[in-house]
C-alpha cells in the first residue's frame, strides 16, 4: 500500500438510517485491495435512486434493510493505492464508475459486467456509497479526467454514461428521430447524448412548462406537453422513444410513437408492473428494452464533455454539505431544480 500522507483512521459520512432519516457519523475509513485506490471525495450528484432510497428505502427492487452511504455519482483524487496499482496514480482526479464485478461469472466474460449477479454497487443494499469524505473502487474504475473538466463534470459523467448506453441500445445514427418522456436530469442528458449521436429530431414532453423550455436548451428541437398532444395518435414516427420519466402512461403512449421495427428503451424508474401496447409492438415489430447501468462508457463520456459536445456544469442547480444532505435529497420536489451536487469535504465546496 502507498499513501501521498498518513491515513485518518475515520471519515464524516452522511448515513441514511431509515425513512428520511439522515445522521452525520464519523465511520472508519474504507480498507483497499491490491487492485483498488483509495479516493478523497470532491464532489457527489444526487440520482432518482437516491431519492427512492431516502424516501421509500428501496429502488429498482433493492431494499435498505441496515444502515448506508446513498451516493454513486462521484468523482475525487487518489490519495492512496494498492500494491499492484503504481504510484504514479496518487495524486490524479477520476470520475468513479462506481461498481466492483466478479470477472468470472457468465455475463462478465461476456462483457456484460452491467449484469454481474454478483455486482457490488455504490449506494446499492447492502453496499456504501460516497456521502463521505473518502470511497474505493478498484484502479481500472477510477478514470482519470482532464484539468479543464470540473469536479461537478467529472461526478456527473455517471448519468452522462447512463445516457450513452440509452443511445447505444436505441441504436441512435446521424439523422436518427428520438421521442424522450421526461425532461428531468435524465431525460436532459439523454437529449444532449442523442445531439452528440447525430439526432436530427429530438422531441421531449413534459408535464411542467420550465422543464419544456429547459430542454430546447439542452438539445431538444421540440417539446411537448403529453396533457394538450397525445404523443401516441400525433404522426411522430420516430426511430426511437426514451422514457426517462418511469410514468406507465408515458411509457404506453411513447411505444406506440415508434415507427415500425423502431426502438423503444425503458430508463426511467417506475412501477414494476405496467401495460404496454402489445398489439402495436408485435404488428410493428418494435422492439422494447431496458437499461441497467452500462458498460466501458467513461472514456465516450470524458471525450464528449471535452470537446464541449456535452454540457454538465450548467446542470448544477443546488451544493449542499454533508451536514444538508437531506435537502438536497428533497431538492428534486422544486420544478427549477435539476441537479444537486454534495460536498463531503469538511466545509463544503
Amino acid at each position: 500500500m502507498t499513501v501521498t500522507t498518513e491515513l485518518p483512521r475515520e471519515m464524516t459520512a452522511s448515513v441514511l438510517t431509515g425513512a428520511k432519516a439522515l445522521t452525520v457519523e464519523q465511520v472508519p475509513v474504507p480498507s483497499f485491495e491490491a487492485d483498488e485506490v483509495l479516493i478523497k471525495i470532491s464532489a457527489v450528484g444526487v440520482c432518482g435512486s437516491d431519492t427512492h432510497y431516502y424516501r421509500h428505502g428501496e429502488a429498482g427492487g433493492f431494499v435498505v434493510k441496515a444502515p448506508m452511504i446513498l451516493g454513486h455519482e462521484c468523482s475525487g483524487t487518489i490519495v492512496a493505492v494498492g500494491a499492484d496499482v503504481p504510484d504514479s496514480r496518487i495524486g490524479e482526479r477520476v470520475a468513479i464508475e462506481p461498481q466492483r464485478n466478479c470477472r468470472r461469472c457468465r455475463e462478465c466474460m461476456a462483457g456484460r459486467y452491467n449484469l454481474c449477479p454478483y455486482m457490488e454497487f455504490y449506494a446499492t443494499p447492502p453496499i456504501d456509497g460516497s456521502f463521505a469524505e473518502y470511497a474505493v473502487i478498484r484502479t481500472e474504475f477510477a478514470h482519470k479526467v482532464p484539468d479543464s473538466m470540473s469536479d461537478e463534470a467529472a461526478a456527473l459523467l455517471e448519468p452522462l454514461s447512463v445516457a450513452i448506453t440509452t443511445m447505444r441500445k436505441a441504436g441512435v445514427v446521424p439523422g436518427s428521430s428520438i421521442l424522450i418522456a421526461g425532461a428531468g436530469p435524465i431525460g436532459i442528458i439523454c437529449a444532449q447524448t442523442a445531439k452528440a449521436f447525430g439526432a436530427a429530431e429530438i422531441i421531449v414532453t413534459d408535464l411542467v412548462p420550465e422543464r419544456r423550455e429547459r430542454a430546447l436548451r439542452y438539445g431538444a428541437t421540440r417539446v411537448i406537453d403529453p396533457t394538450e398532444t397525445d404523443v401516441a395518435t400525433a404522426g411522430l414516427d420516430v426511430n426511437a422513444f426514451v422514457d426517462a420519466s418511469g410514468a406507465a402512461r408515458a411509457v404506453f403512449s411513447g411505444i406506440q410513437a415508434v415507427r415500425p421495427a423502431g426502438t423503444a428503451v425503458l430508463v426511467g424508474l417506475g412501477n414494476a408492473e405496467m401495460v404496454l401496447p402489445v398489439e402495436h409492438i408485435q404488428n410493428k415489430e418494435v422492439s422494447v428494452t431496458g437499461i441497467f447501468r452500462y458498460t466501458d462508457t467513461w472514456p465516450a463520456a470524458i471525450h464528449l464533455v471535452s470537446t464541449g459536445q456535452i454540457e454538465l456544469d450548467s446542470l448544477v442547480t443546488g451544493k449542499f454539505d454533508l451536514e444538508h444532505a437531506g435537502d438536497a435529497l428533497e431538492s428534486d420536489l422544486d420544478p427549477q431544480s435539476l441537479k444537486s451536487i454534495v460536498y463531503p469535504r469538511a466545509g463544503g465546496k
